[in-house]
């Protein structure tokens, strides 16, 4: 992690984002030598990953099967 302060961060923002984009470099962004923000690569949520709360839920039912007579009522 590389320490700039809010000046430099701002005159070599496109040079940063580059660095990256390139290296996954992390950056402290700090005013009067005190941490303000942090410059960090975008992590992109794995929409395949395994969810723990939702690996336990169980339908007991076919969702997709169509409804009876009854279960349409007045809808139709």
């Amino acid at each position: 992690m590389k320490n700039l302060n809010i000046h430099e961060a701002k005159t070599k923002l496109s040079a940063l984002i580059m660095e990256i984009e390139n290296k996954g470099e992390t950056f402290l962004i700090c005013r009067n030598g005190k941490p303000v923000a942090e410059l960090v690569p975008h992590k992109k949520p794995d929409r395949l990953a395994y969810h723990p709360k939702m690996g336990k839920i169980k339908i007991k039912y076919d969702p997709v099967e169509d409804l009876s007579k009854e279960e349409w009522g007045d809808i139709e």
